[in-house]
């Protein structure tokens, strides 16, 4: 099966639980994993994994919980719903401000448990397509040289190339080449759009608003 074909993974030592929401997951057209444990799915786990992970939160070994925080180590995993016939509210509260999307308690409603399952894909399929933007820039950008790296930076801070040529010590038509590379390289239109890439860079990397 293709990692990077939307797959529903079901994490419960409970093969009749398993089964269960096996057959409700096949019978909407989704693509389904199933694993008894949570070391099983870690020795199966890929990176590039999309869709929902449906977790049982009380197991025998690793439990769903000490699951959820194994799988906050790497960066990036599919968003949880996690399902338990033990369920309270800390026990909730804690798994959902860990990240979990939903908490449900068993025995639950089929469409309660689709309806969180396609949030849960909708959530990874518009953070996938963030990160894969993000790689998108970080790629242009390795691509420049540390020249032009240096007039971007200047040119995004506003500096007309006069300034720049001042400060780098170049005259006004290698700025110019620099600009026209940067802007080649970067696929950027318009100064705009250029200012608007390294803007959600920094943003999504913590270093701006």
């Amino acid at each position: 099966m293709s990692a990077r074909q939307p797959t529903i993974y079901i994490v419960d030592d409970d093969e009749q639980v398993r089964e269960s929401i096996q057959l409700l997951m096949e019978s909407v057209g989704l693509a389904v994993e199933s694993y008894g444990s949570a070391q099983d799915y870690l020795d199966h786990f890929r990176p590039d994994q999309h869709g929902c992970l449906i977790l049982d939160v009380r197991m025998r070994g690793m439990s769903g919980l000490e699951l959820q925080a194994r799988l906050q180590e790497v960066p990036s995993h599919p968003p949880i719903v996690m399902i338990s016939a033990h369920g309270d509210v800390p026990m909730a509260v804690r798994a959902l401000q860990a990240g979990a999307l939903d908490f449900l308690e068993k025995p639950f409603n089929a469409q309660a448990l689709l309806d969180s399952v396609h949030r849960a894909m909708q959530q990874d399929a518009l953070r996938r397509g963030e990160a894969s933007r993000l790689a998108e820039i970080k790629e242009r950008i390795a691509r420049l040289t540390p020249r032009e790296a240096e007039v971007m930076r200047r040119v995004v801070d506003g500096q007309r190339n006069k300034v720049i040529a001042s400060e780098m010590n170049i005259t006004q038509s290698t700025v110019e080449v620099h600009r026209a590379r940067v802007m080649e390289k970067m696929a950027a239109k318009t100064l705009s759009e250029l200012m608007r890439m390294l803007v959600t860079l920094e943003i999504c990397e913590g270093k701006g608003p």
